[in-house]
C-alpha cells in the first residue's frame, strides 16, 4: 500500500513534503481542511500550500526551519497555528536517513473547533457535577447537623422526616455518580455486559411499579404487551435502566398518560415510550441523546438518554425518537433477537 492510500484512511488532515519541501501527498481530511485538492496541492511548496503562522504572527517555517535546523529534531510537539485566520492544532515528523538528513516531512492538522467542543463538555460535565450536588449534599448536611445539634427538641415523627429527607439526598447523589460512572464507560466502551434472557415487558411493568410506589398515580400509566416476541439475550440491570431512564423522561417532560408498548418486530422486540406532552420539534430531535440536552427544560442532568443510547447500541439495538399518536414525544428502542450469552 502507497503513502497516499495509508494516509487516505486517516481522520486527520495529513501534508507531506519531500527533501526539497514540494508536496507530495494531501490526504482528503487535509483537502477538506484546506479548501483545495490533492491534485491541486501535490507539486507546490509545502509553504505555499500551508502557510502557517504562530500566535504572534510570525512564519511557522521561518521559525522551525526544518530542512536547515537541528539534525537532531525528529518531531515537533502539538501547538496552535493559525492558517489564513483559522486556528489549527499542528504536529510534525521529521523523517531521516542514516546521515540524519531530512527525506520526509510528515504533517498532521486537526480542527481546533474539535479540541474546543471536548474542552466545553469537560467544563459542562464540572459545572452539572456541581451544581447537581450542591443542593442534596447542603441538605444532608443542614439535617445531619441540626439533628446531631438538637436532638432532644425533636419528637419521632419530626426525625423520622428528617433522616427520610437525608435518605433521599443520598439516593439523589448515588443516581448522578451511577450516571456519571455509565458516561464513562460508554465514551471508553468499556460497558459490562452480563446477558442472560430477559424479559422486557417485565422490565417495563417494573419501572412502571416503581413510579407508582414513588407516588405516581396508577392511571397515568397504560401497559400494552404482545406475545409472540423472540428470546432476547440482555443485560437484565441494564435494560431496567433503559425502560426506567424512558419513562421517568416521559413523566419528568411530557404530560398526560405514559403509554408503554411492548411488541415483537424487525426478527426482535419493539419498545415505545410515548406520552401526551408538547413533543420535540424535529429540527431539535437529532440532538436529543447528545450529552447535557435538556431542551429549554429544567432539571435533571441532560445525561439519561445519553445513556439509554449508550445501553441500548451497546446491546446491538437502535434508539429513536418520533411523534406519538396522541401528539407527544415518543421514544422507540429495537433489541435485536439472541440466542445464547456471551462474554464481551
Amino acid at each position: 500500500m502507497d503513502d497516499k492510500t495509508a494516509y487516505d484512511d486517516l481522520p486527520d488532515g495529513v501534508v507531506v513534503a519531500d527533501d526539497a519541501g514540494v508536496v507530495t501527498v494531501v490526504n482528503p481530511a487535509a483537502a477538506r481542511v484546506l479548501g483545495t485538492t490533492a491534485d491541486a496541492a501535490v507539486g507546490l511548496p509545502l509553504r505555499d500550500v500551508l502557510p502557517l503562522t504562530d500566535d504572534q504572527g510570525r512564519d511557522w517555517w521561518t521559525c522551525t526551519d526544518p530542512w536547515g535546523g537541528l539534525a537532531t529534531r525528529t518531531r515537533q510537539p502539538e501547538r496552535k497555528l493559525s492558517l489564513a485566520g483559522r486556528d489549527l492544532l499542528v504536529t510534525a515528523s521529521y523523517v531521516r536517513d542514516e546521515q540524519r538528513r531530512l527525506v520526509r516531512l510528515v504533517v498532521v492538522l486537526r480542527d481546533d473547533r474539535a479540541r474546543e467542543r471536548t474542552d466545553r463538555s469537560r467544563a459542562d460535565l464540572v459545572s452539572t457535577v456541581a451544581h447537581e450536588l450542591r443542593s442534596p449534599l447542603t441538605s444532608v448536611k443542614g439535617f445531619t447537623a441540626t439533628l446531631l445539634a438538637k436532638w432532644d427538641r425533636f419528637n419521632d415523627d419530626q426525625k423520622k422526616l428528617m433522616l427520610e429527607t437525608v435518605n433521599a439526598d443520598a439516593d439523589r447523589v448515588t443516581r448522578l455518580l451511577t450516571e456519571l460512572l455509565d458516561v464513562s464507560r460508554i465514551d471508553a466502551g468499556r460497558l459490562e455486559m452480563r446477558k442472560q434472557v430477559v424479559d422486557v415487558g417485565r422490565s417495563v411493568q417494573k419501572a412502571v411499579d416503581g413510579r407508582i410506589a414513588a407516588g405516581e398515580p396508577p392511571e397515568r400509566f397504560v401497559v400494552h404487551v404482545e406475545d409472540g416476541r423472540p428470546e432476547t439475550w440482555a443485560d437484565p440491570d441494564k435494560m431496567d435502566q433503559v425502560v426506567a431512564n424512558l419513562v421517568e423522561n416521559a413523566l419528568r417532560h411530557g404530560a398526560g398518560t405514559v403509554t408503554i408498548c411492548v411488541r415483537p418486530a424487525d426478527d426482535g422486540t419493539e419498545v415505545t415510550v410515548g406520552d401526551e406532552g408538547p413533543g420535540i420539534p424535529e429540527e431539535v430531535a437529532s440532538r436529543v441523546f447528545t450529552r447535557f440536552w435538556r431542551g429549554n427544560r429544567r432539571g435533571g442532568t441532560g445525561l439519561g438518554l445519553y445513556i439509554v443510547k449508550g445501553l441500548v447500541e451497546a446491546h446491538g439495538g437502535t434508539v429513536e425518537v418520533g411523534r406519538s399518536p396522541s401528539g407527544g414525544a415518543q421514544f422507540r428502542f429495537l433489541l435485536p433477537a439472541g440466542t445464547a450469552p456471551y462474554d464481551e
